[in-house]
């Protein structure tokens, strides 16, 4: 895969932790998605061959292109758990995460961290690059605390010889809050030649127009946009290639995709697979009213026929 052939814009699936998992992935693929990000792995946990890492890894044939996410401080070690992931699992490229704000991974110098050490920050794609054959992107945010640090970081990443950019639109201090600032995005694409990507608020058609438009990247990461949603996706692309925005699907649909997520965590991970899809189970009803007793049910499921007996409570119009 290279990132400068692909079409514009580029429209993936942003990696997030816990969600980003093959059988989510399988699903956003099904109803359009052209890109995956996989959640994020430890560096030093795939060195140590750490079977819980390693599953994290494994993908399905019909998920590509995969791009998987891995973080970690150590040069060295990212170069090697690269190395590992290429010739174990064979992704499509490889990202690094130097924007996760959560506090166990920056008080590791992981994540966000990296973007206050600019110098580390290159020295890892330095060996990432020198490590892999696949192409290696970069995960980041604005800044630490002032979103103007982005403009002289891009600048690092290329130098050191990143392959593409992805920037969400908000600093690490802000975490998730306020909104983001697709225009500072704009700012720092001019300031590098390489393919860059718009990450945050993305939602919908309309939000994905304006963050072209303000940002003038190269295509978008859509994150918390697809959880529940995944039709985000050919929604985006259609109207952007076609100007064409099809209805919400229904509830028939909704109810019918959640089956097939349901059976898809079964088969990668077994029964315990129900209890890893009750965080992705509301989202699929984000926005109605009136569902809090069954979005109740739906946190509490942990076989296929709870799953079904709480979709024939909801009362939920097919």
């Amino acid at each position: 895969m290279n990132w400068n052939d692909l079409p514009r814009p580029i429209v993936a699936l942003a990696p997030m932790a816990d969600m980003t998992d093959l059988p989510f992935c399988l699903i956003c693929k099904e109803k359009g998605a052209p890109i995956m990000f996989r959640e994020m792995v430890s560096s030093e946990a795939i060195i140590r061959m750490s079977p819980k890492t390693l599953k994290m890894c494994e993908f399905d044939e019909r998920e590509r292109p995969i791009v998987q996410q891995i973080f970690g401080a150590d040069p060295n070690t990212m170069a090697k758990a690269a190395r590992i992931i290429e010739e174990k699992f064979k992704p499509d490229a490889i990202d690094i995460n130097m924007g996760c704000p959560v506090y166990n991974i920056v008080s590791k110098f992981n994540g966000a961290s990296l973007i206050r050490e600019p110098k580390r920050a290159g020295e890892i794609v330095r060996k990432m690059k020198s490590a892999v054959s696949v192409p290696v992107s970069v995960k980041t945010r604005l800044g630490w605390d002032d979103d103007r640090q982005i403009l002289d970081f891009v600048k690092v990443l290329e130098d050191a010889g990143a392959d593409l950019i992805s920037i969400h639109g908000r600093t690490k201090a802000q975490g998730y809050s306020g909104t983001a600032n697709w225009e500072r995005i704009g700012e720092a694409k001019r300031n590098t030649t390489l393919p860059i990507l718009v990450n945050g608020d993305i939602v919908d058609l309309e939000t994905a127009k304006i963050a072209l438009d303000q940002s003038g990247a190269d295509g978008m990461l859509i994150a918390r946009g697809a959880l529940g949603n995944p039709w985000i996706f050919q929604r985006i692309i259609n109207g952007l290639e076609k100007g064409i925005d099809p209805e919400e699907p229904s509830m028939q649909e909704r109810f019918d995709t959640i089956r097939k997520h349901a059976q898809l965590q079964v088969d990668h991970f077994g029964e315990k697979g129900l209890i890893k899809l009750r965080k992705h189970l509301p989202w699929y009803f984000k926005g109605m009213s009136g569902i809090k007793d069954f979005r109740s049910k739906l946190v509490r499921i942990s076989t296929v026929q709870e799953l079904e007996e709480a979709l024939a409570s909801s009362n939920l119009e097919l």
